[in-house]
């Protein structure tokens, strides 16, 4: 399709102030600079984001103040709304569609582990069904290891069968490459994206959108220049620059992804609110800071 999604997105950090309310000073300047140093989209309210720690309320007015600031246009806005109370999630999916933004990106609903394929069909469904004019494009995040819940292959292709211009991506936060693979293989018209720059070079040689990466925070220049790279056939040069994109990658991960962001941040800002996160998730440490700042190009 002409406006397939593809791209680089970054899951935003969300930043506190010392009573948990979110810093928007802090949010909505590194929002614009992620964007500004490469990223095609930002998605909100993620797992890295810390997004099922929100209220509705501060979902919508953040997306607004990202709008109405002028830090993110709303056509690069992809904000994670999932939850597990249907008439909520919906209603977070008509706030995204009325400031228009690109997508959402939708969690199964993760306190129902025994849910299967036809259970999570249904769900999907009737969140589709409530949606109304304009109904916003759906992005699938399968994080089974947070959630217990998957989106299977046979589950993504079926939902994009049934809605081809709604259901029209999916990020796989699983780390497993086979699966990545198998929806892309299941769900052809479904863009997929792998929640690492690691995988970014196998999934877009399969027909794959990018990636959607924690580390898009911290390093999304040179995840981008991957990407261009990747997109205009330069694959030797590609190759040339992934082990160095993933060894930043690997010491995030080795640091919590968004604990050792956080504290990354904090260090190269010197704005301590950064290493805050909120419960039940413990703040960041702040000597995890220099040792990851040494791994960027």
């Amino acid at each position: 399709m002409a406006d397939r999604l593809a791209g680089v997105i970054a899951p935003l950090l969300t930043p506190y102030n010392d009573d948990l309310a979110i810093a928007q000073d802090l949010y909505l300047a590194h929002a614009a600079e992620v964007l500004a140093g490469g990223a095609h989209y930002l998605s909100p309210f993620g797992t890295t984001g810390e997004g099922p720690s929100h209220s509705m309320r501060e979902r919508m007015e953040t997306l607004e103040a990202l709008v109405e600031s002028g830090a993110a246009p709303a056509d690069r806005l992809m904000p994670g709304i999932g939850g597990c109370a249907l008439p909520e999630v919906a209603e977070l999916a008509r706030h995204a569609a009325g400031l228009g933004c690109a997508a959402v990106m939708v969690l199964p609903p993760f306190f129902f582990a025994n849910a299967d394929d036809e259970g999570l069909y249904r769900y999907f469904a009737t969140l589709i069904d409530r949606l109304g004019t304009p109904v916003p494009r759906i992005c699938l995040y399968h994080i089974p290891q947070m959630t217990g819940v998957g989106i299977s292959p046979e589950l993504a292709a079926r939902l994009n069968a049934a809605f081809p211009q709604i259901v029209v991506a999916y990020k796989d936060s699983s780390g497993d490459w086979d699966n990545t693979r198998a929806v892309i293989e299941a769900a052809p018209g479904i863009s997929v994206f792998p929640g690492s720059e690691s995988y970014l070079m196998q999934a877009m040689e399969l027909g794959g959108g990018g990636c959607i990466s924690a580390t898009c925070n911290s390093n999304v220049t040179a995840i981008r220049a991957l990407y261009d790279l990747v997109a205009d056939g330069a694959l030797e040069a590609a190759k040339g620059a992934l082990p160095a994109v993933n060894m930043h990658r690997r010491a995030v991960q080795e640091a919590g992804l968004t604990h050792g962001l956080k504290a990354l941040k904090a260090h190269q800002t010197g704005d301590s609110r950064w290493l805050t996160l909120r419960p039940p998730l413990r703040d960041a440490d702040p000597a995890v800071g220099p040792n990851l700042a040494g791994t960027l190009g």
